[in-house]
């Protein structure tokens, strides 16, 4: 819990970008929510608006999670990296307490937005928005992990920087956070097959379930994309762990 909260409290030193992303945030709704909600069919989306602000906090939440991967390259660079592999912790540790502390501190961060999201929304349903909630936590902890690994494995932070952009517009983009599924799959079936298995489809989903408004709902059984969540923080989690042990074996960075 002490590597966890370390990671928390090290995210709130980045006062700029958090405002920065604030700022982006509400500017997405007032700006292309408001204007892309005049520009879609209303057939096939009835409430776009709506439903593009609840795909919006889930988008901020992937991209708060995922920043963690640079502060290991920060570390590694100022030599912190080192400090931690000496400390009285094991490496499964260590990267499951990095792992949490990435997640919760994106929770942390994106909690007001999605409180703002639900402002807009404008309904939820009490039990569903619990379970809802307790999949973006673990959602959240999966990217993380996901981070944490590809941090690890590549250790450059100009093709770590190329990579997370490349997996932004895959992971992001094609998914049913900005459109529904059939939508994108209309557009292209090789895209809705994407989205049709994607996490942030998963989280994005069950968010706009958790909501209760018929408009933006999509999803007619979460439990599909409730066990595809769980499995997302697993594997990853199994993966950063196993990963993270093996390419700093006999410490170090390089």
């Amino acid at each position: 819990m002490l590597v966890a909260e370390r990671d928390v409290r090290l995210f709130f030193q980045y006062k700029f970008l958090i405002i920065i992303r604030a700022i982006w945030f509400v500017s997405q709704i007032v700006l292309f929510g408001l204007i892309a909600s005049r520009m879609i069919n209303v057939q096939e989306v009835p409430d776009y608006f709506r439903y593009y602000v609840s795909g919006l906090s889930i988008m901020t939440l992937y991209s708060a999670a995922i920043f963690i991967g640079f502060d290991i390259y920060e570390e590694a660079e100022h030599g912190v990296f080192e400090y931690l592999l000496s400390l009285p912790v094991s490496r499964r540790q260590l990267v499951l307490g990095r792992s949490i502390g990435g997640g919760l501190r994106a929770f942390i961060y994106v909690g007001p937005l999605i409180a703002a999201s639900l402002y807009v929304i404008g309904a939820v349903n009490p039990l569903n928005f619990l379970a809802a909630l307790f999949s973006l936590f673990l959602f959240s902890f999966g990217v993380s992990g996901m981070s944490i690994t590809i941090a690890v494995m590549i250790k450059s932070i100009d093709r770590f920087d190329i990579l997370m952009g490349v997996l932004d517009a895959l992971i992001v983009r094609l998914s049913t956070a900005m459109y529904p599924l059939n939508v994108v799959q209309t557009a292209n079936p090789i895209y809705g097959g994407i989205a049709n298995f994607n996490p942030v489809s998963y989280a994005a989903d069950l968010f706009r379930w958790g909501t209760g408004l018929p408009d933006i709902i999509t999803l007619d059984n979460p439990l599909l994309p409730l066990v595809g969540i769980i499995a997302f923080f697993a594997i990853f989690t199994f993966i950063g762990i196993t990963i993270y042990d093996r390419r700093i074996e006999g410490g170090g960075w390089q």
